[in-house]
């Protein structure tokens, strides 16, 4: 049985100055909690897509991935800076309170913010206050496995568009 656990988010956003786009999830799994960085379970397809969608290898360390970010001008971030979960279950969250979302913009060029999965944009809807536009993206959990690596990735170019903006 799965551990319910009050838990603030146990690293630091992934950003620079000229990060263009952010991309949220919900909150880190156990497995993202662990190797302490996003997406970090490898049955999450995230970095596959993302790798794809930039047609350049993301490396494997946390250090390349978060390298491959900033060349790309991604920022990476979760809506949750603290909750209340069971594991990794999104649907056990309670307790919720934001990362301050409109701040990391500010100090940033980010012009669109993409959320990965219902429960990221649901909690983005609910709670955060921003004017930048988010558009919903499906989740890469191995968990979603009715959508198909193609699907996910011809839905992620978006972000590719937006990154690539001067």
């Amino acid at each position: 049985m799965a551990e319910t656990v009050h838990i603030h988010h146990p690293f630091a956003p992934v950003y620079d100055k000229d990060s263009r786009v952010l991309i949220l999830g919900s909150f880190p799994s156990v497995i993202s909690r662990d190797v302490k960085f996003y997406y970090g379970n490898p049955q999450n397809r995230f970095w596959k897509v993302l790798s794809m969608v930039f047609d350049d290898h993301c490396g494997n360390t946390n250090d390349e991935k978060k390298a491959f970010c900033l060349k790309h001008h991604v920022a990476l971030w979760d809506v949750i800076q603290e909750c209340t979960i069971t594991g990794s279950s999104d649907s056990s969250i309670k307790d919720v309170k934001v990362n301050d979302i409109a701040g990391l913009c500010n100090k940033t060029r980010i012009s669109h913010i993409f959320t990965t999965g219902g429960k990221a944009a649901s909690l983005y809807q609910r709670y955060v206050v921003c004017d930048v536009q988010m558009t919903p993206l499906p989740s890469t959990s191995g968990a979603n496995a009715r959508m198909h690596i193609e699907d996910l990735v011809q839905k992620y170019q978006e972000i590719r568009t937006y990154a690539e903006k001067n």
